[in-house]
């Protein structure tokens, strides 16, 4: 059986990235992970899911908690 996974999660991020006004590219930068633009974009499309690390690094820059990011009945 596959793993569920959060509906919400691609446009929580895309938000996230749209509320502080930076581009993919520096989005990627302020993730302080080794990804680039393109993995930022695919989070954002859906087509591929952040790993723990950079949930957590997307929840603390924009102060959030995690649970909000992944829970569909939170927003953020």
């Amino acid at each position: 059986m596959p793993r569920r996974k959060p509906r919400k999660l691609a446009r929580k991020l895309l938000t996230i990235r749209q509320r502080l006004g930076v581009s993919q590219t520096e989005m990627a930068k302020l993730l302080k992970l080794e990804i680039s633009y393109t993995a930022v974009s695919a989070y954002e499309l859906g087509t591929r899911e952040p790993d723990l690390l950079t949930l957590l690094q997307y929840a603390r820059i924009a102060k959030v908690s995690t649970d909000a990011l992944i829970d569909d009945k939170l927003n953020i």
